[in-house]
């Protein structure tokens, strides 16, 4: 994308790995998004967070992270976050709020930011999507279809 051009206020950032099970759910979130064609929406997924996703959070009103998680209630959590240095903040792998710690030391003030964990179960290489994560997957994409539809300038409760 060209740095001059106008950038979505919104931007959802799925990460994990599709090669390890349940890891997958928050790229496959972005991809059932992607259907819907959102214009004030921007999608963006990776493996995992690194320092040059702080860049992605330029210009933006509304951050949304979604990761799987083994430690969230089932079918999903979903937080606001505030910048933080944590024990992640490496140049290889991050936490979301590592990132926003970086981009507030890079830019100033982040965007309003939030966490949609979504329960994961089983994260072996090769195995598919569980069953308990595909059914998470579903009430998490309800939540993100409310979400998007509510994406102007008031914070998600």
């Amino acid at each position: 994308m060209d740095v001059n051009s106008a950038r979505a206020p919104l931007l959802i950032f799925g990460y994990g790995n599709p090669s390890r099970g349940d890891d997958a759910l928050g790229p496959l979130l972005l991809g059932r998004l992607e259907a819907l064609n959102l214009s004030h929406v921007e999608l963006l997924t990776d493996f995992q967070l690194q320092v040059e996703h702080a860049l992605d959070l330029q210009d933006r009103h509304k951050v949304l992270f979604i990761d799987a998680s083994v430690s969230c209630t089932a079918p999903y959590a979903f937080s606001r976050l505030q910048p933080k240095k944590d024990a992640s903040y490496s140049s290889h792998i991050m936490s979301p709020v590592a990132v926003l710690h970086a981009y507030q030391d890079m830019y100033g003030t982040p965007p309003s930011a939030y966490l949609l964990e979504v329960r994961g179960e089983r994260f072996e290489l090769g195995e598919p999507l569980s069953l308990e994560a595909s059914r998470n997957s579903d009430a998490a994409f309800s939540l993100l279809k409310e979400l998007c539809a509510r994406s102007g300038l008031r914070e998600w409760a």
